[in-house]
């Protein structure tokens, strides 16, 4: 690996428009001080900086459940599943990443399967951290149908600073474990719902990197088994 891609990053689409606004911005300040100048770019800088898209590797073993966001675990119970997917009404255990406005902010897809159930529900902004804000805030949750035809769900939930959930994908559509399938911009959370009787290989407070750490394993012995 070159020590340029080390520290420079691709950068999602999705970042380009507010780049530009950024720099613009920046040019202003330019223009009335050299500090505040500076502090645009520095700025701009950390703007291209969470719009980074890098390349990751899923592992290759079948059968795991790999993090859809990069961040922190805040959070592992029981819930039951956002009702608006139409999956049973019956606690799962979820896991949830949250990710602070220095993460990379492009979210992956934790299995592969066929989007079987998408849905939209918009709420409050509270800080994304907190438990409550997977019952009241804005999210975007999708359902998606592994080929053994058991269902995981994966839910976007905007934060205290989010105000755009962004998806690339719809009904039908069929991902692969670690591919791109949305964003959230500027600090957020992710919840994902085990399949019934599948554990998690993670605990609170451990740091996930998005399409590569290991969430669970779908063919570990199921819990009680």
């Amino acid at each position: 690996m070159r020590m340029r891609d080390t520290f420079i990053k691709p950068m999602h689409r999705e970042g380009i428009r507010f780049v530009a606004i950024f720099a613009v911005v920046t040019l202003g300040l330019f223009l009335l001080s050299d500090l505040l100048g500076w502090i645009g770019v520095g700025l701009t800088i950390w703007c291209y900086y969470f719009f980074r898209d890098p390349v990751r590797f899923p592992p290759a073993r079948p059968g795991v459940i790999v993090s859809p966001a990069d961040g922190i675990v805040s959070l592992i119970e029981e819930a039951v599943p956002p009702a608006e997917l139409g999956m049973p009404d019956v606690p799962l255990t979820r896991i949830s990443v949250f990710m602070n406005v220095f993460n990379c902010h492009v979210n992956r897809s934790p299995v592969a399967g066929e989007v079987a159930s998408l849905a939209y529900r918009p709420g409050k902004f509270f800080n994304a951290s907190l438990d409550k804000a997977s019952a009241d805030n804005e999210r975007n949750s999708l359902c998606i149908r592994m080929d053994d035809g058991r269902d995981l769900a994966v839910v976007q939930i905007a934060g205290l600073v989010a105000r755009r959930i962004v998806c690339f994908v719809k009904p039908g559509d069929r991902l692969q474990t670690g591919e791109r399938f949305g964003l959230i911009r500027f600090g957020s959370r992710l919840d994902v719902y085990l399949p019934v009787g599948v554990m998690p290989l993670v605990s609170i407070g451990q740091t996930m990197v998005a399409g590569e750490t290991v969430l669970a394993d779908l063919l570990s012995p199921p819990q009680g088994g």
